[in-house]
């Protein structure tokens, strides 16, 4: 079992970094044996890429929704709201996917 460093963000996210320590098992030099321990952890005290992404798309979520109820209220806009709908959505699906692959990584053990 070879010694990684390992990066975790504040949100529980976290990543394997550099190598630090052959194990017995592994003779050959620059090699790996393929199971990974950690030799020490990183805590970083900031938002990971995909909260930071997350982040993102929810500030253009409300400015979307912000911008439909104004135009619903001018009501002469009706493309306009039609078309920042389907945005809308897509960009929904979008975080829907971001957090599946953040919650998946919060529970994942790789090796």
């Amino acid at each position: 079992m070879c010694y990684f460093d390992c990066k975790r963000w504040r949100c529980g996210f976290w990543k394997w970094d550099s190598f630090r320590q052959q194990c017995h098992k592994e003779y050959r030099m620059g090699e790996t044996c393929g199971q990974k321990l950690i030799y020490h952890t990183e805590l970083l005290d900031q938002q990971c890429r995909l909260c930071d992404q997350m982040e993102k798309k929810n500030r253009r979520l409300r400015k979307m929704w912000a911008d439909m109820e104004r135009w619903r209220a001018e009501g002469n806009r009706r493309a306009t709201v039609e078309k920042t709908e389907r945005d809308y959505r897509d960009v929904a699906a979008q975080i829907s996917q971001l957090q599946y692959e953040h919650g998946r990584r919060l529970t994942q053990i790789d090796y």
